[in-house]
């Protein structure tokens, strides 16, 4: 039986709840989820520019737990942008920090 998910601390809400190329109906796009730990992972490493260990300090995971969010983060991400798929952002169990 695999271990319970740690509850990450979430300091940011998304603005949308998905982004999708122009021109093509939702309805017809390929789509791939983005969950919050990993919007929140960017968020601290790629646009704050924060190093890993201080990054999973404030997730409230390990380092390598931080850097595997990260890598599938990027993973999706990349995908989304490359194949044209609808990136659909989620909101999960986590916890928010933001209120």
């Amino acid at each position: 039986m695999a271990r319970p998910k740690i509850v990450r601390r979430i300091a940011c809400r998304p603005a949308y709840s998905c982004f999708k190329p122009n021109g093509v109906p939702m309805l017809q796009l390929p789509k791939i989820t983005l969950a919050s730990d990993e919007l929140e992972a960017l968020r601290l490493v790629d646009m704050l520019g924060l190093q890993q260990l201080e990054a999973a300090q404030q997730l409230g995971v390990s380092r390598q737990t931080l850097g595997n969010i990260i890598a599938r983060g990027r993973h999706k991400v990349a995908q989304a942008l490359v194949m044209g798929m609808a990136l659909e952002l989620t909101t999960d169990n986590t916890t928010n920090t933001e209120d």
